[in-house]
């Protein structure tokens, strides 16, 4: 990575700094009326990106009607603007040890709650999904001893402020470079450790279903889940009618008893998270990051124009949750275009 200026870091620094005081002087739901205006503004004027999102969330609801497509489209660009203008610069010094049960409702993460007071770690996994932050921060309020896994920003001025931000409550952030030596240290001490599991995962990735096509995903989540035999915890923070309250819920707790017996574990438990997330995004679509190239990488079969090969199929023929409807979609998604009636 090219070596930054200090004067690009300032110049990118004050500005964001001088625009979170500005927030802070305004009421959270004036900030999100606020935020949700500017994320139309965008979409309406955003030609190429808007048209992005709404072709993610045309192949993934592929019987949705265009008027559907449209309005989610647009919803969720106002929903990532609240993320990034209001929540991301205020959630975390408005919601504290004092006032969280205010707003956060926890009345859906009994299974969640339970596996995290067993003295036993595991892995906490959310997508891009409502607030992917506020999971962490609420745990942590709560005192469980939680490390989420995050990329660095390249502004050493940003990423310093934004660790005080997220670490004030005592979750703790661990960058990506040399983080396995670390996460083999915090499961020894009992730490939980969370991950953001919709993430492209490149070439090299391992390719699973999710909404019936194929994409890239990181084996991370599944090799230490296989290291240290933990149980997998996936959830999500939604926000609730556009304030700042939100709800956590746990869509899928997957032990090592799951895949005990299956032939290739590593692909099992990858494929299950990503079904687990799409469950989540399917119950609020309008908070999903749509604009997130979560498709970008496509398979080397697919890149050379083959049909998928047996093995692979036969890998997603024994998912037990997707039946032949399903199968057939993502096998027709994969083929060559040819196959698909595509010149």
């Amino acid at each position: 990575m090219a070596r930054r200026s200090a004067l690009r870091d300032w110049s990118e620094y004050l500005p964001l700094r001088a625009f979170a005081s500005v927030v802070q002087a305004f009421s959270p739901q004036q900030n999100l009326h606020t935020a949700g205006l500017v994320g139309s503004f965008y979409y309406r004027f955003s030609k190429r990106r808007s048209a992005e999102a709404r072709r993610n969330i045309q192949k993934s609801f592929p019987h949705w009607s265009t008027d559907q497509v449209e309005r989610i489209a647009q919803e969720s660009m106002e929903h990532m603007f609240r993320v990034f203008m209001v929540d991301a610069l205020v959630a975390h010094r408005l919601i504290n040890q004092d006032n969280w049960p205010k707003y956060i409702d926890l009345s859906g993460t009994r299974h969640l709650i339970d596996q995290l007071i067993q003295p036993k770690p595991c892995l906490l996994v959310t997508g891009h999904q409502g607030n992917w932050e506020m999971i962490g921060h609420a745990l942590s309020m709560l005192r469980f001893p939680i490390s989420a896994i995050a990329r660095p920003l390249d502004n050493k001025l940003l990423n310093d402020w934004m660790l005080r931000v997220r670490e004030a409550e005592g979750l703790q952030i661990i960058t990506k470079e040399g983080a396995t030596k670390q996460l083999e240290k915090m499961q020894d001490h009992g730490r939980h450790i969370g991950f953001i599991g919709d993430q492209n995962a490149g070439n090299q990735g391992i390719f699973v279903p999710y909404f019936g096509r194929l994409a890239s995903t990181h084996k991370s989540m599944a090799l230490l889940a296989l290291r240290f035999n933990a149980t997998i915890m996936v959830s999500a923070a939604h926000r609730i009618n556009q304030t700042m309250q939100y709800e956590l819920i746990n869509s899928d707790v997957i032990k090592p008893e799951d895949w005990a017996d299956v032939d290739d574990p590593i692909f099992y438990i990858t494929a299950r998270i990503a079904h687990s997330i799409e469950n989540l995004i399917r119950l609020a679509p309008n908070q999903y990051f749509w604009l997130h190239r979560r498709w970008k990488s496509r398979p080397r079969f697919e890149r050379e124009g083959r049909p998928m090969p047996n093995a692979l199929r036969n890998k997603i023929e024994s998912l037990p949750w997707l039946d032949s409807e399903a199968i057939e979609r993502i096998v027709a998604n994969s083929s060559p275009p040819k196959e698909r009636g595509i010149e």
